[in-house]
């Protein structure tokens, strides 16, 4: 049974945003941001949670993804950053929510941490898995460790035509064999994986994906409508906003980090944690870990 429905949606910047809500309307607002390879499922036991405390909870669809489409065919299907948190704020400015709290992971955390670091005055607070999860783009082709390049592997697949055809070809089982390696520890079943899977139905899905990779890298260039952002994002500014940050101990993508690697870029309060046996999906491997920093935040802002 798929108790993320029914969906709505609204004309939001370049978008048909679909999102799924719950809670009462006049709650405080919290947007739940998915990742790459997820959807929106990512919370379907973190919505409830938050909603049954007055929470309203807005879950949207990310662009290339689920019902989520582009307006125009002559958009570029960007996946940079700075598009990520454009859609966020178009959003919330869609739906006349002057502040929320901002959650998210993965791509999702990222167009969080851009709203909070750059648009501070409409995040009541954040919670970010990956601690600060925007990227320094002008230092992305500096090496890593080979055991943390290792892990990057389906990246750099992405970056040539093979990979390109590989993702078109095989969406469904990419995103079953990263959720897999990104979480070991996490034993879902056919059923969870079924109810994301439509997901990458997307028409515009693969060159989302294959931009997001390619121009984190400098491989690609962005969409001129978001250069101005990406120019700021290119200082890696500070989040000022209060802040709770998390890495999962079992996560198979990218390995935890001390609250000191990461605490230059917040200059509000933060808590860093460190969940034990999570691994890149923390939302749905530990709802009510996620769903309890959430309301830490929404209490604290009131």
């Amino acid at each position: 049974m798929d108790t993320m429905q029914p969906l709505r949606s609204a004309t939001a910047g370049v978008l048909e945003v679909a999102w799924y809500e719950a809670g009462p309307g006049d709650g405080p607002p919290v947007f739940l941001m998915h990742g790459f390879p997820y959807d929106i499922h990512s919370y379907e036991e973190v919505a409830p949670l938050l909603a049954a405390q007055g929470c309203r909870v807005i879950v949207p669809y990310l662009r290339g993804y689920g019902p989520t489409r582009f307006l125009r065919a002559d958009t570029m299907r960007s996946g940079e950053q700075a598009a990520l948190g454009a859609d966020l704020l178009a959003l919330m400015d869609a739906l006349q929510v002057p502040r929320a709290v901002l959650a998210g992971y993965d791509w999702g955390g990222r167009a969080a941490c851009v709203v909070a670091a750059l648009w501070p005055g409409r995040c009541a607070g954040l919670v970010s898995y990956n601690n600060y999860n925007i990227h320094d783009v002008a230092r992305a082709m500096e090496p890593d460790t080979p055991e943390n390049e290792r892990k990057y592997w389906y990246q750099y697949y992405f970056h040539c035509e093979r990979g390109r055809a590989g993702l078109a070809a095989h969406r469904q089982a990419m995103a079953r064999l990263l959720w897999e390696l990104w979480s070991p520890s996490w034993k879902f079943d056919d059923a969870t994986f079924a109810r994301t899977a439509p997901a990458f139905a997307n028409p515009d899905f693969v060159e989302v994906v294959i931009h997001s990779y390619r121009q984190r890298y400098g491989l690609a260039p962005g969409d001129p409508a978001y250069a101005d952002i990406e120019r700021r994002l290119a200082a890696q500014p500070a989040i000022t906003v209060p802040a709770i940050t998390f890495d999962g101990a079992d996560d198979g993508v990218r390995a935890p980090a001390p609250e000191s690697a990461h605490a230059r870029f917040f200059s509000g309060p933060r808590s860093h944690r460190i969940v034990a046996g999570a691994g890149h999906n923390l939302p749905q491997e530990k709802p009510r870990v996620f769903a309890d920093a959430v309301l830490e935040l929404v209490r604290g802002s009131r």
